[in-house]
């Protein structure tokens, strides 16, 4: 399948569904309240397209910041646990206890700890939790998937632990870092709408505040319209980390 042929079997397979939907809506006379057509989604979204976009790049810095904050952590607390084992297993029962607390359970805490007026502190913090166990997996993972055959040369030469971590296993972990950063990318986002969501402030004025106002107006086309323009933002995130990915594995292999 050639590059012409991956771009028009989705938008084929798009503008059927949305053709059917705007049939299924017109023909059986659904409210617009319930389901709106595709045309009055569109319709919202050209009307609304000054406010959408400055909250999509409020809930997009939001989620970069907190992205840039789990890397440092993340990173940092992988490095330091890969240099010993006693310590990795001390930590990992945290790590994975982070991973597998829903956002929205903790949510009301950090908004509480980071106060009422400053929503966008306490959505940095919980999207920069959810993105942290992808990192933190990929680091340690990483760190650990340095050739045996080249372990044995390093000791055969005597090599220090910063000599043998700088120069051999670092290069190693560089693929499933990228990967771990890919992930994190998603989930920051997903973190930073599932926090705006439960803080329930207008302080931050994101998308998923535009939801909520839409929600609670009962205007569904402009709920729609916010979610797709929250769909499309994290999709080119996501491209962008992958065109990231690649370029930088082909720098790693021919290093």
């Amino acid at each position: 399948m050639n590059r012409l042929e991956r771009v028009l079997a989705p938008v084929a397979l798009i503008t059927l569904l949305l053709l059917l939907w705007e049939t299924v809506c017109r023909a059986a006379r659904i409210p617009a309240f319930l389901l709106p057509p595709p045309s009055q989604v569109a319709a919202a979204l050209v009307e609304g397209a000054p406010s959408l976009a400055l909250a999509a790049w409020r809930t997009l810095s939001m989620a970069l910041l907190a992205l840039a904050a789990a890397s440092l952590f993340a990173s940092s607390v992988g490095l330091f646990v890969s240099l010993d084992r006693t310590v990795e297993n001390a930590v990992r029962p945290l790590a994975v206890g982070l991973q597998v607390t829903p956002v929205v359970a903790i949510a009301p805490l950090f908004v509480i700890w980071a106060g009422i007026d400053h929503p966008g502190r306490a959505i940095v913090a919980l999207a920069a939790i959810v993105a942290f166990f992808p990192i933190y997996s990929g680091v340690v993972t990483g760190l650990k998937s340095a050739d045996p055959d080249l372990e044995r040369l390093f000791d055969l030469y005597g090599a220090g632990p910063m000599q043998r971590l700088l120069r051999l296993r670092m290069p190693a972990a560089v693929p499933a870092m990228l990967e771990g950063h890919k992930v994190a990318a998603g989930l920051a986002v997903i973190g930073a709408v599932v926090a705006e969501f439960v803080a329930g402030s207008g302080g931050a004025q994101g998308l998923a505040w535009r939801i909520l106002e839409a929600g609670n107006r009962l205007q569904t086309a402009r709920m729609f319209a916010a979610i797709i323009v929250l769909a499309v933002m994290a999709g080119l995130l996501h491209f962008a980390f992958q065109a990231l990915e690649a370029r930088a594995l082909v720098w790693w292999r021919g290093r």
